[in-house]
């Protein structure tokens, strides 16, 4: 039985034209032939294995994190990893691009950044035949396939806003001029939430590009005596080369043509809309303590990265479970608490847990 086969006994609602992905035969790596839908989906499922596995080569524990962090680039989204000093974010960025064949580059966001050391700038050069001055665009950080923003709250918001329209659109606008990215593009960034002095919080803007935001946490005790015991030998753990730019492009596809029921999309704007204090359906905590709600993007990246989530677990589409396993991931920081939620002590994640208990799954 074939994935169309299973995907109709699950949802005889959905529409026949399910996965198209395998009908237009996408090629893989360079000379590697075309394939059907059942193997690109185990190729998907096997690179995204790989991928994990060269990761905790390095990295102790933070199986949820990796995980998040790969289903955010399989869904083709931007990440926010925040968490304290010292837990590994910028090395898991490092490992995951080691891990694959791309052009990988750090932003250190300082006070003093300017938009212009992100994004590039127009250079005075001299032609050595005509003798004459003219422009040439020397490229930014930016212009590579992952980019880690490394404590992006470092910076004033003039400097952040220049990640905007290469998060977006995938292109940059210089002097007039724009300028495409290579795909794929990928935009990691990290932030301390525990220091305030010095630091620019992210615009909602800014915020909403990003598909999740990742809380990154202590590790166990066991984790802990272990990542000691393996940073203090002297031995070098290697990652290998194991996915490249195709094959991230090509999962990214597999991800987009997955075929997803009304109902889960239903469910995921249900829960986007509950977010929001003036809506018929919030519930009466989200009408007490928050200020602003989720948008519509939010509905779009629900749907996203459930696909992802469904696909690496191996199931070929999402079911309800799998939006409420991702949900938390991309509403976080798309909800603005208000002032009675502060006074209150009521987080943000107790409004989020409240949430998904009270909003019913459509019928």
């Amino acid at each position: 039985m074939g994935p169309t086969d299973q995907l109709r006994d699950r949802d005889p609602d959905m529409p026949a034209a399910l996965l198209r992905v395998g009908a237009a035969k996408p090629k893989l790596a360079a000379g590697s032939g075309s394939v059907d839908e059942d193997q690109l989906i185990v190729r998907l499922q096997d690179g995204y294995d790989r991928l994990k596995q060269q990761v905790h080569q390095v990295i102790v524990g933070q199986d949820e994190v990796i995980a998040s962090v790969l289903c955010c680039m399989l869904a083709g989204g931007h990440c926010i990893v925040q968490g304290v000093p010292g837990l590994a974010k910028t090395l898991l960025v490092h490992s995951i691009a080691d891990a694959l064949r791309l052009r990988f580059s750090r932003i250190q966001f300082t006070p003093d950044l300017m938009p212009s050391d992100i994004t590039g700038a127009d250079i005075i050069q001299r032609d050595a035949q005509s003798k004459k001055r003219t422009f040439e665009f020397i490229r930014g950080p930016i212009f590579a396939n992952i980019v880690l923003a490394d404590e992006i709250n470092r910076t004033p918001p003039k400097t952040q806003a220049a990640l905007l329209q290469a998060m977006q659109e995938r292109e940059v606008t210089v002097s007039g001029q724009t300028h495409k990215l290579t795909e794929p593009f990928f935009v990691l960034a990290t932030q301390n939430p525990i220091e305030q002095e010095g630091t620019y919080p992210l615009p909602e803007a800014a915020l909403d590009r990003f598909m999740f935001m990742v809380y990154i946490g202590y590790p166990t005790a066991k984790e802990e005596h272990l990542m000691v015991k393996q940073t203090t030998t002297g031995r070098k753990h290697t990652i290998e080369n194991v996915l490249d730019g195709n094959d991230l492009v090509l999962f990214q596809e597999i991800v987009r043509a997955a075929p997803v029921s009304d109902r889960v999309i239903a469910y995921c704007i249900r829960l986007a809309r509950a977010t929001r204090p003036t809506d018929a359906s919030a519930t009466s905590m989200v009408k007490t303590y928050l200020k602003w709600g989720a948008g519509p993007r939010a509905g779009q990246f629900l749907t996203l990265s459930a696909k992802a989530y469904a696909l690496i677990k191996g199931r070929i589409t999402p079911s309800f479970e799998d939006v409420k396993t991702i949900s938390k991931l991309v509403l976080r920081h798309r909800v603005i608490p208000n002032f009675n939620a502060e006074a209150d002590g009521v987080s943000v994640e107790a409004m989020l847990d409240d949430l998904l208990e009270r909003i019913p799954v459509p019928k």
